[in-house]
C-alpha cells in the first residue's frame, strides 16, 4: 500500500450559491475538505481530482487536501471514506472500476452502491489504446494481425478495473491472445510504454494527455463510440476494424453513508461551479474530460445501473478475476 498526501493551499472569497439547497451551501465546507484519490499520483484519476480540488478552493474560499492512498484496485482508499464521519469533509473521487470491484476481486469490504453517498457523476471520458513506436504494429488493424500471428506473444498494460475490461474485451471481439500486465495506475504504465519496456497499453484520455507530443509513443484508437473533441485526429476503435466496441469510463464523486441530502447537493452545486469557472473549465476540455455532470439522484442511479452492467459482464464471463 501506498500513502501519499499533498495538500493544496487555498485561499479567497466564498462565493455565492444559487440552487435548492442555497442554506446548506452557506455551511459547506466549514473547515478543510479531505479530498481522497485512492489511486496512485500523477494517473488520470489524481490529475482530475486536483484540478478539481482547485475550482473548488476557488469557489468555496476553503481548503482542500489531496489524499492519494492507492491498493486494492481503489478499495483501500474507498474504505477509508467509507468509514469516515459524513459531515462533507471526507470525499473520494473514483472511476468505473469502483463498481467492477465486486466482480474482480474475491472480497470487497464495502458495497459500492450502498456504502456511500452519490454527489456527483463528475466527468466521462474514452480510454485509448497506446503503443510504443518500436512496436511492430501502427493502427488497430496491423496489432490485431500482428497478434493473431503471434497469439499470446503481445504484452498489454492496464492499470485498474476498467482498463482490464477493456483491454480484454479488445482481444475476444478481434479473436486474438495477448497477455496482461497490471500496473497501480496509469503514469507509471504510460512511462513504461515511453521507456520501451511494454509495447501496448489501455489508459484513460486523461492519463495519456501528457504524452499526446511524445515521439516514442503512438495512440492507436479511442475506445468511446465517438472520437474525441480533444483529438478528433484519433479514430475510434470501432472505425479502425473492431465495430462492436466502444466503452467510456467515468469520474465520480462520493461522500460516506448517513450524509444528509441537503449536503450532497451543496457538494454537487459547489462542483458545478468549480467546473463552470473558465480558468478550470478549459483546462478539463484539454484534458479530454466531458463535463456534463449528474447530480446525486442521477448519479445513485447510474451507480445502480452499472452495478447491474458489471453483474451481468461478470455472469457472462467478460470480466476477468484479479489474481
Amino acid at each position: 500500500m501506498t500513502f501519499r498526501r499533498r495538500g493544496i493551499l487555498l485561499g479567497g472569497l466564498s462565493l455565492p450559491f444559487v440552487s435548492r439547497a442555497a442554506t446548506a451551501q452557506a455551511s459547506w465546507p466549514s473547515r478543510t475538505v479531505h479530498l481522497t484519490v485512492p489511486y496512485s499520483p500523477g494517473g488520470g484519476t489524481d490529475v482530475f481530482a486536483r484540478l478539481m480540488a482547485e475550482g473548488l478552493r476557488s469557489v468555496t474560499g476553503q481548503t482542500m487536501v489531496i489524499e492519494n492512498r492507492a491498493g486494492g484496485n481503489g478499495v483501500i482508499g474507498s474504505q477509508q471514506v467509507s468509514r469516515s464521519d459524513p459531515d462533507g469533509n471526507s470525499l473520494a473521487v473514483v472511476t468505473s472500476t469502483h463498481t467492477m470491484n465486486k466482480y474482480l476481486m474475491q472480497s470487497v469490504p464495502f458495497d459500492a452502491v450502498n456504502d456511500f453517498t452519490p454527489i456527483s457523476l463528475l466527468s466521462s471520458f474514452p480510454m485509448v489504446i497506446a503503443t510504443s513506436v518500436n512496436a511492430p504494429f501502427k493502427d488497430v488493424a496491423g496489432l490485431i494481425a500482428y497478434a493473431k500471428a503471434h497469439p499470446g506473444e503481445v504484452n498489454f498494460g492496464t492499470s485498474d478495473g476498467a482498463t482490464s475490461f477493456t483491454g480484454n474485451e479488445f482481444s475476444r471481439l478481434a479473436d486474438i491472445k495477448m497477455e496482461e500486465v497490471a500496473y497501480r495506475g496509469g503514469s507509471p504504465l504510460m512511462n513504461d510504454i515511453v521507456a520501451g519496456n511494454l509495447p501496448l497499453g489501455w489508459t484513460s484520455i486523461l492519463s495519456a494527455g501528457p504524452y499526446f507530443q511524445n515521439d516514442r509513443i503512438r495512440i492507436l484508437a479511442v475506445t468511446s463510440a465517438e472520437r474525441s473533441p480533444l483529438q478528433p485526429g484519433i479514430p475510434t476503435a470501432a472505425e479502425s476494424g473492431l465495430p462492436a466496441y466502444a466503452f467510456s469510463g467515468w469520474y465520480g464523486m462520493l461522500g460516506p453513508v448517513g450524509m444528509k441530502a441537503e449536503m450532497a447537493e451543496a457538494i454537487h452545486a459547489a462542483n458545478l461551479k468549480a467546473a463552470a469557472l473558465p480558468q478550470y473549465r478549459n483546462r478539463f476540455i484539454e484534458l479530454g474530460a466531458d463535463l456534463r455532470m449528474l447530480g446525486p439522484k442521477d448519479f445513485a442511479a447510474h451507480l445502480r445501473q452499472e452495478d447491474t452492467r458489471w453483474a451481468e459482464a461478470s455472469k457472462a464471463g467478460l470480466i476477468k478475476p484479479l489474481q
